[in-house]
């Protein structure tokens, strides 16, 4: 069964595609081949995140574990075992060493790859830690939750900065912009959020996306527009400085992830669906300029 990309099953290899080959900087492919299909987790996919250099892919899993993939060798290189409860996502410090990852254990872990090992276990939350992201070349740490708060973590001294509050429903996700800035964040309840992390006593912003529930957001590469993804079927373009919010529309089913390319032109969306039959099993791509 293919969920995001990947097969559920008990192997312990990443499968190449039919016309794959190593993928790594340089390979020359067709756009939209598939160049590698893994199988080792033994339920769903939950998330992914790349290497900051690109060689490797570490992903989680309703099985409670994280697995570390190279793609180059075509198999897993770690599977990371320390939660008791599915793992939602993960975040890659950019050091490239080390990373974190949330649970609905109600813990944030944050792993050193070199051994393998989990070094810290982060506690605050009182409910799933929904989402997991390092500030781009920094320690710092911001976390999501279904307790309706976002905190700030110093991974480094292993504390809690800053709680956040604001949202009255369960936060499904939150992002830093590349500047490191502005935060972003949703909950089931189509609620976003803007925060000035200078100032972050409460939110500078307010967009509603509602009622369905806003389930990813992501800054684009210049920091000026915010992408929601919506149960609702749309896709979101907030404008981060007016609030003015315009809709990417075309799905049959709620959209549960969103990203912009490096230029910050084009819009990419997943769609995942109950119905496996369904063509709404592939990324949607979309223009914005």
């Amino acid at each position: 069964e293919n969920v995001g990309g990947f097969l559920r099953g008990g192997g312990g290899g990443l499968r190449r595609g039919t016309e794959g080959g190593c993928l790594h900087h340089g390979c020359q492919n067709k756009v939209g081949q598939m160049l590698l299909t893994g199988e080792g987790h033994s339920d769903w996919l939950s998330g992914c995140s790349f290497h900051p250099d690109g060689s490797k892919l570490a992903t989680t899993s309703g099985d409670t574990t994280v697995r570390l993939w190279d793609l180059c060798q075509g198999c897993c290189v770690s599977t990371l075992s320390s939660h008791s409860q599915p793992t939602w996502g993960c975040s890659f410090h950019s050091c490239d060493h080390f990373m974190a990852s949330c649970s609905a254990d109600r813990t944030v872990k944050l792993w050193d790859l070199n051994s393998q090992c989990c070094c810290l276990t982060l506690r605050r939350h009182t409910a799933s830690v929904n989402s997991v992201c390092f500030l781009p070349f920094s320690n710092l740490l911001l976390t999501c939750s279904a307790d309706k708060t976002l905190a700030l973590w110093d991974a480094r001294l292993s504390v809690c900065t800053t709680t956040l509050s604001g949202h009255l429903h369960p936060c499904n996700h939150a992002a830093f912009s590349l500047a490191g800035d502005i935060m972003a964040s949703c909950d089931s309840h189509g609620i976003v959020n803007l925060w000035d992390i200078r100032r972050p006593v409460s939110a500078v912003a307010t967009v509603d996306a509602g009622p369905l529930g806003a389930n990813h957001v992501v800054f684009s590469p210049s920091g000026q527009t915010l992408a929601v993804a919506s149960s609702d079927r749309l896709v979101r373009l907030v404008e981060v400085d007016s609030c003015a919010v315009s809709s990417l529309s075309g799905h049959s089913d709620g959209v549960q992830s969103v990203t912009f390319d490096h230029s910050g032109d084009t819009v990419i969306e997943l769609v995942q669906t109950s119905r496996m039959s369904s063509s709404e099993n592939t990324p949607h791509t979309f223009s914005i300029k």
